[in-house]
């Protein structure tokens, strides 16, 4: 049974005329009656009974007619998705979300969801350092991270930046400054995830106090989220400060009792990058990728702002 006995046979039961049903379906009457006859011999059973002046429905055709208008809208529903798939118009797409990035990338899955409305999209969030080994094993398709970047397996492309934030007390006296330098913070023990949830961040925030020419008094690892209210309280609690990156830093938890200011400090920035497998060849994920290009483009520029890696 092919699609086409199923058309042939919905045209001949709804026109109940042989030669209406072979202009419907724009084909000669000798070879519609021959799909009609080949489907009857491989159903074994007869479907319509036929004079020089009359069509109708035997009971067997009236009974799967209307099992046959389904099977064929599933087909034309399948062949359909099929097309949309074939051109990334459809399909699921896994995203891996680093820390902090979400509100910006949120940008591109809803220009995509407009876009590509059958296109279905899951976000997990995932630690910038252990995206790429997710991306590697298949378990997303797309990374948003921070770096580094495995070059060896993955592509990658520079989407925009973030300016590092330091978070201290409200109750500090450097509460009222809208921009602060390390070294003004030179005496606070600096509170920092382990270097294995972001290496770039991690090894970035040591490099600006470098650069300061400045230590902190201790280095505490924590692995509370600033942005969360365990780890918010550590600093209203004035147990240490926290340097760090994240749309979430600028509005630190706990009601106001932790202020988020931006650092003083050439290259107090970090990119983040859209990442993908170097042998990927999903329609639908090679058009993410596109949206993502469209929505972080530069519009000073006419060709892409994103850079590759």
């Amino acid at each position: 049974m092919e699609f086409r006995h199923l058309q042939s046979f919905i045209a001949v039961a709804e026109e109940l005329s042989f030669t209406r049903a072979a202009l419907r379906l724009h084909i000669a009457q000798s070879p519609l009656s021959r799909r009609i006859r080949q489907l009857e011999e491989e159903l074994g059973l007869r479907l319509f009974v036929r004079d020089r002046r009359t069509v109708t429905l035997t009971d067997a055709g009236r009974l799967l007619l209307d099992q046959a208008r389904i099977l064929t809208a599933q087909s034309l529903h399948f062949f359909d998705t099929a097309r949309r798939a074939s051109k990334g118009e459809a399909g699921i797409i896994r995203i891996g979300i680093a820390l902090g990035t979400g509100e910006k990338i949120n940008l591109a899955l809803v220009e995509h969801a407009r876009r590509f409305p059958a296109v279905e999209i899951q976000c997990k969030d995932i630690v910038s350092t252990r995206q790429n080994e997710a991306l590697r094993e298949f378990q997303i398709d797309v990374g948003f991270l921070r770096p580094p970047i495995d070059h060896a397996n993955l592509r990658s492309e520079t989407v925009f930046q973030e300016k590092f934030v330091a978070l201290i007390p409200a109750a500090s006296p450097l509460a009222r400054q809208r921009r602060i330098k390390l070294r003004q913070l030179a005496s606070e023990p600096l509170l920092v995830h382990p270097r294995d949830v972001s290496i770039g961040v991690y090894d970035k925030i040591l490099q600006l106090y470098r650069e300061a020419g400045v230590t902190p008094k201790s280095i505490i690892h924590t692995s509370a989220f600033p942005y969360h209210e365990a780890g918010a309280i550590l600093v209203a609690s004035g147990r240490g400060i926290v340097v760090g990156v994240g749309a979430m830093l600028a509005r630190p938890a706990l009601g106001g009792k932790v202020i988020g200011i931006p650092l003083d400090q050439p290259r107090a920035f970090i990119d983040v990058h859209v990442a993908w497998r170097k042998t990927e060849s999903s329609p639908a994920v090679l058009a993410f990728l596109d949206t993502v290009r469209t929505v972080f483009r530069h519009p000073a520029r006419s060709d892409s702002a994103l850079r590759v890696s």
